[in-house]
């Protein structure tokens, strides 16, 4: 399986005004071919990545940033054009290609032949030759050893203006093995509620610090919108809010990371099954109405889309089969009787007017969902420990009562 590493780098002033010269080179090169495009051009891979040659003697600067960065300009510029004929072709919102903006940062992608590493210290090579080199190569150093075999390397800078070195590497999957199956929950109160064949019940909560750290993001917004734009308060509030705002985005993903590393790895049960849940239609009532209230909790600070993107890869990495289940009126059915009734977010714990079932709202969902699952894979059979005849049940949750007599 092909894996990335993250690894934060540590470079001097001048190595960092570097980076920020050949990115800056390298945006300005694919947006004026995103303009280009929007006034008519048409994108022939071949034929465009043939004018570097002319675009060189337009902006002799392009001399001094590597060469392979600027050719991956135009893979990149490729790869977005090919999304966007596929995304018209099948009908979806088409999307052409957007201008970078310049308080963004271009990653910059070099192929690992061309790098020279001694220990944790990575060479990073510039443009230009003899004395025409204007910039040396940059001298990163790594703050932990890099894998072994990697690919290629992205370097790349975050809000708070730190440089980072991904690594692509392969990693051999672990094979698959017989065992038991666990079914989870997805919510917002708790990121994950688990549970199995044998009623085990896993409660996995998230990232807790939304709230504390949206109202500080809200008070430094009110104070910034007070002041003049481009003023000295202005850019300091922009730089705090900026450096508050990354530090919830790492907290809140590295809980995520947590949270499917426990399932994918340290949990015993080999087969996971999550609901197929839409972040739109938790923020939708019953008419289409748009419920402001759950936006910010659903959109911005829940992560769903990331966490099941991070388990579906690590189950596949160590050897788990991974399924979704639908999950519409999971937690307004009985898991008992199979009841239906109304069940507002309010409601935390499930009471059932049929039988009287009470359970936690979650965990009566993820019933639903592990006896929905057994239902979707339909009778198995299994050996009657008494006459070794095979015989034909229903799910792993409510077993068929059979007889071996006769």
């Amino acid at each position: 399986m092909l894996l990335c590493k993250k690894i934060k780098l540590a470079v001097s002033e001048q190595d960092a005004a570097t980076l920020e010269f050949m990115q800056g080179k390298c945006r300005g090169l694919y947006n004026w071919w995103v303009m280009k495009l929007r006034d008519g051009e048409k994108w022939r891979f071949n034929a465009c990545k043939k004018t570097l040659a002319e675009s060189r003697v337009y902006d002799p600067e392009l001399n001094q940033v590597y060469g392979k960065l600027l050719a991956e300009v135009y893979y990149r510029l490729d790869g977005a054009m090919r999304a966007f004929f596929r995304r018209v072709a099948n009908g979806e919102t088409p999307g052409f290609p957007r201008v970078r903006p310049r308080h963004g940062f271009f990653t910059l992608c070099y192929p690992a032949m061309y790098l020279t590493r001694e220990g944790n210290t990575l060479m990073l090579p510039t443009g230009g030759k003899g004395k025409h080199k204007r910039f040396p190569a940059i001298r990163a150093h790594l703050t932990e050893l890099p894998p072994e075999g990697f690919r290629e390397v992205a370097i790349s800078r975050d809000g708070r203006g730190n440089y980072y070195a991904s690594f692509s590497y392969r990693e051999p999957e672990e094979a698959k093995r017989d065992g038991n199956t666990v079914a989870f929950d997805l919510g917002i109160k708790t990121l994950a509620t688990g549970v199995t064949e044998e009623g085990r019940i896993y409660h996995i909560g998230g990232f807790k610090g939304s709230r504390w750290y949206n109202n500080q993001l809200d008070r430094l917004r009110s104070k910034r919108s007070k002041c003049k734009k481009k003023s000295r308060r202005y850019l300091h509030l922009s730089k705090v809010y900026k450096r508050v705002s990354q530090k919830k985005r790492n907290k809140q993903r590295d809980s995520l990371h947590k949270a499917s590393h426990l399932i994918a790895r340290r949990l015993v049960e080999r087969t996971v099954v999550v609901g197929d849940l839409s972040q739109r239609h938790m923020v939708m009532k019953e008419h289409q109405e748009r419920n402001r209230a759950l936006n910010r909790a659903v959109y911005n600070d829940w992560g769903l889309y990331a966490f099941v993107q991070m388990l579906t890869y690590k189950c596949q990495l160590y050897g788990k089969e991974l399924h979704f289940i639908d999950e519409r009126n999971t937690s307004k059915q009985c898991s008992g009787c199979g009841n239906l009734q109304a069940m507002p977010l309010w409601k935390r714990t499930y009471r059932c007017a049929e039988c009287g079932l009470v359970m936690d709202r979650d965990e009566n969902s993820a019933h639903n969902i592990l006896t929905r699952f057994f239902a979707r894979r339909g009778p198995y059979t299994q050996a009657c420990p008494e006459c070794d005849v095979l015989q034909a049940t229903q799910s792993g949750v409510d077993a068929m009562e059979t007889s071996c007599e006769g």
